[in-house]
Parts: C-alpha cells; structure tokens; sequence
C-alpha cells in the first residue's frame, strides 16, 4: 500500500465524523482512528500491521517479537537503501516502447547514469537515471501509472 494513498485516507477521515478506518489490502491491513478531547484537537493513530500466517502463533508475545524484528530489519536495510524519486508530475513507463524490454529489473547492478524509467509529463518522455551505483532492491511503481513528484520510484542497494 502506498504511503501516499494512506496520508489521503487520514485526510478524509479527518474531514469526516468518522472516528475509526479500517482497509485491508493482500496481507496488510491499516487502521486510522480519531480520538478527540475537550480541547477539540484530533489525535490520530495509524496502525499497519501484516497478518499472520495460518501456521504462525499470534500470541502477544510472539506479535511484539515480530514487530521489534521488522523494525530492526527496515532500519538497518534503510541504511544502506537509496531512492530514486520522480523529478516531475507525469506517467511513469519501465521501458522505451511498449513491446520493449524494461529498463532495469530488480536484482540488476546499475551506475550513476543508467536510465532507470521514463516519466512521460505533457508529450515529453523524461529519462530517470540512477545517481547512485548500486543493486535494484525494488521497484515502488506500476508501469503506465501516474506519478507524483517527488514520489518514490526504486530502492537501490548502494554498493
């Protein structure tokens, strides 16, 4: 789920009378509630969390593990993780053409110059190049989807 489609769903559920939002999409679910006091200041509270497996207990204890274990793991693989971020609003394409091959797959070693996408803005196709040399880790956008910008498009593995 996208960072950015969650801080939009805080924005409706504060300018609503809603006081709790749940969605679930694959196996994330995300929860926003709105608590507010006398003072009349919203506070809210955003809770994702990955559902267990079937085979997995999901006591207390066992949850608060996993939990510590993945934020470990997110801050010590953020380290060395680089974004590359869209310069411009348009649409975001992996490959020249259509019937082309992508540019980059994940697990591909790229250079600071490497094309990495296009980000097609009024007619004009835009080539995204890597600033870093490095390992593809993830590609954060669909091809032939809108993007914002500034908004994440890969996670590169600086080597």
């Amino acid at each position: 789920m996208d960072i950015n489609l969650i801080k939009r769903l805080i924005k409706i559920v504060e300018q609503s009378n809603i006081t709790e939002f749940s969605v679930q999409e694959g196996d994330l679910k995300v929860r926003i509630s709105k608590n507010t006091n006398s003072n009349s200041q919203a506070k809210y509270q955003v809770v994702t969390e990955a559902l267990p497996q079937a085979n997995q207990l999901s006591t207390p204890a066992n949850v608060e593990l996993q939990k510590q274990a993945s934020t470990e793991k997110e801050v010590e693989t953020s380290i060395n993780l680089h974004e590359i971020r869209s310069p411009i609003v348009g649409t975001f394409y992996r490959a020249p053409a259509p019937d082309a091959d992508p540019y980059v797959q994940v697990g591909d070693t790229v250079s600071p110059g490497t094309v990495l996408c296009i980000v097609e803005a009024m007619k004009l196709m835009n080539e995204i190049e890597s600033d870093v040399s490095g390992r593809i880790v993830k590609i954060l956008v669909e091809n032939a989807t809108p993007v914002e910008y500034n908004q994440p498009l890969f996670l590169i593995e600086k080597i």
